[in-house]
């Protein structure tokens, strides 16, 4: 039985940061087991990272240097990311002679994140003892910093004034802080109706998700600014589009604007939901261009741009065997519910989730060689200074 209206109504008001997270756990379709592209596209970008960390200034070896990722949901890609992070700072303290400093890093995420299976999967502490800092870094499978955890919104405070010197944020700032209120009146023009994303929505609705993604990177840099060491970077990452039309969202909207879409649909006309069950929900995402974010960072004013450019990601996807159909669709409904299935669940429960997926799934299987030709990453590289 599809929840009431009344029920979707009290789900509408909980705030996002208080239910939100990438699906946790080791199943099928957790976040930990289809974050491989993530993955693939993270390492792509080694080299501009690389280049934005030999910008941050060198500080006393007497004081810790801070490493934060935010966004770090609960896989391995986040400790590889802070691993390479470290060791290459490493490298540049030694190469100026200087010993290295000890090390903090925080995995910062929402309070709903898996942290339990995070801290699973961190290697254990190097036993610094009398060690140096050198032998510290060659015990193999161990982490040569210290490790905590901070749950909160990263469009909040989080850390202590000039405190941290290297902010990381990947695949993370493309979600709203909340679905703009707009989109959810029915007395709006913006109101969002038959549709559950922004994808071929009306130009007032997508003015309306850009205006609320560019007050949440105002709200994270005004932010960061008070949290980052005089000399620090940040290294951000975060779905972006390349058509000037903010309805066209790339890949995104082919990943939550078509099969998924019409997923809900298929729930509607099967009685399974009402029209307003399906209305009263929105992904709260926005893959922006180069001009909206450069428009928020200007404004700000604290920031030094190194680099800001569209990065093509390629698919979301990881597929073993691309001619194996049921394989595709599998991929891609994993997918679409390990980043948005928490949702989904609080807005119509396990059971209809389940169905809502499954048809999902089944949907992207009858269009599987499509969707292996056309979906398409592309991200939003930045690559800023606090000077």
């Amino acid at each position: 039985m599809a929840p009431s209206a009344d029920n979707n109504l009290v789900v509408s008001k909980i705030k996002l940061e208080k239910m939100f997270s990438m699906k946790g756990g080791k199943g099928e379709a957790s976040y930990a087991n289809n974050s491989q592209a993530q993955a693939r596209h993270a390492r792509s970008m080694l080299h501009l990272l690389r280049e934005t960390l030999d910008g941050v200034e060198i500080k006393s070896s007497k004081v810790p240097f801070v490493v934060v990722d935010l966004g770090c949901s609960c896989g391995s890609n986040t400790i590889y990311m802070i691993d390479v992070i470290v060791k290459h700072m490493i490298k540049r303290y030694e190469a100026l002679g200087i010993e290295p400093p000890e090390f903090s890093a925080f995995f910062s995420d929402l309070p709903s994140n898996d942290f339990n299976t995070l801290f699973q999967l961190l290697p254990p502490l190097a036993n610094h003892g009398g060690s140096s800092m050198e032998e510290c870094l060659a015990s193999n499978g161990h982490r040569s910093y210290f490790a905590a955890g901070v749950p909160g919104s990263f469009y909040r405070r989080l850390f202590p004034t000039a405190s941290v010197n290297f902010f990381y944020s990947a695949f993370s700032l493309h979600w709203l802080s909340q679905v703009p209120e707009s989109v959810m009146d029915k007395r709006s023009t913006a109101y969002n109706e038959g549709k559950v994303f922004i994808e071929g929505a009306k130009e007032s609705t997508a003015v309306a998700y850009r205006k609320q993604w560019q007050s949440d990177l105002g709200d994270f840099l005004s932010s960061r600014k008070r949290e980052m060491v005089r000399g620090g970077s940040m290294f951000l990452v975060c779905l972006g589009r390349t058509s000037v039309n903010p309805t066209d969202q790339g890949g995104a909207g082919l990943l939550f604007g078509t099969h998924f879409q019409d997923a809900w649909n298929d729930l509607v006309h099967e009685g399974l939901i009402s029209n307003e069950e399906r209305d009263s929900f929105n992904i709260p995402v926005y893959a922006a261009s180069l001009q909206d974010f450069k428009e928020v960072v200007e404004a700000d004013g604290s920031f030094a741009i190194n680099k800001l450019e569209v990065f093509r990601g390629g698919s979301p996807l990881v597929v073993n065997h691309p001619d194996d159909a049921n394989e595709v669709g599998r991929a891609l409904a994993n997918s679409c519910r390990s980043v948005c299935g928490v949702l989904v669940d609080a807005h119509i429960g396990d059971s209809l989730s389940h169905d809502l997926f499954s048809r999902v799934q089944n949907r992207a299987t009858a269009s599987a060689k499509q969707i292996l030709e056309q979906l398409q990453f592309f991200h939003i590289v930045a690559s800023l200074s606090f000077t």
